[in-house]
């Protein structure tokens, strides 16, 4: 009776740990699926004004002028991946978004969040003619599918929102 409860208990471990190998977080299974590789879908860009200057008259032709750029977008914008596939880090993710987006680097840069509610600024614009011009800045958002496929393992499919590029225009 002990030698058949010994193999019994010693048949449980065995299976455990194969369960384990097989699914569970350790880091043999993290760093197995590692170096898979992700294919984009539907992406898509959405420009959100985020900052605006007053309308702006020019009544004779100057070099430059400045224009004051008001908040008008007091949302935090935080880059998400849902889900994040088992053995890649958000900044893998983000990383194959900016190739192929063919970004200088990651998706969203290495900040992780936008905050338009505080730091508005100036916007210059050069060498104007009279008549009216508009000032702004802008974040373009970007939303894009993914399927992270590594080795035999199942395809994992997620979506991604970050952005590609922030900044301002004088027109």
């Amino acid at each position: 009776m002990y030698m058949r409860t010994w193999v019994v208990g010693a048949a449980l471990v065995a299976l455990g740990a194969g369960l384990t190998a097989c699914s569970g977080d350790s880091d043999a299974r993290a760093g197995a699926c590692a170096d898979g590789t992700y294919a984009w879908s539907g992406v898509r860009h959405t420009e959100k004004v985020t900052y605006l200057a007053e309308p702006i008259t020019i009544e004779k032709p100057t070099a430059s002028y400045k224009a004051q750029l008001n908040v008008i977008d007091t949302v935090v914008y935080h880059q998400t991946i849902s889900p994040r596939p088992k053995g890649a880090s958000s900044s893998d993710v983000l990383a194959s978004l900016g190739t192929y987006l063919k970004l200088d680097g990651p998706a969203g840069g290495s900040g992780g969040r936008i905050n338009t509610s505080i730091g508005a600024g100036y916007e210059e614009g050069t060498g104007l003619e009279k008549g009216s011009y508009y000032a702004w800045g802008y974040v373009n958002l970007v939303d894009a599918d993914f399927t992270y496929t590594c080795g035999d393992g199942e395809p994992a499919k997620g979506h991604v929102r970050s952005w590609d590029k922030t900044g301002s225009d004088f027109r």
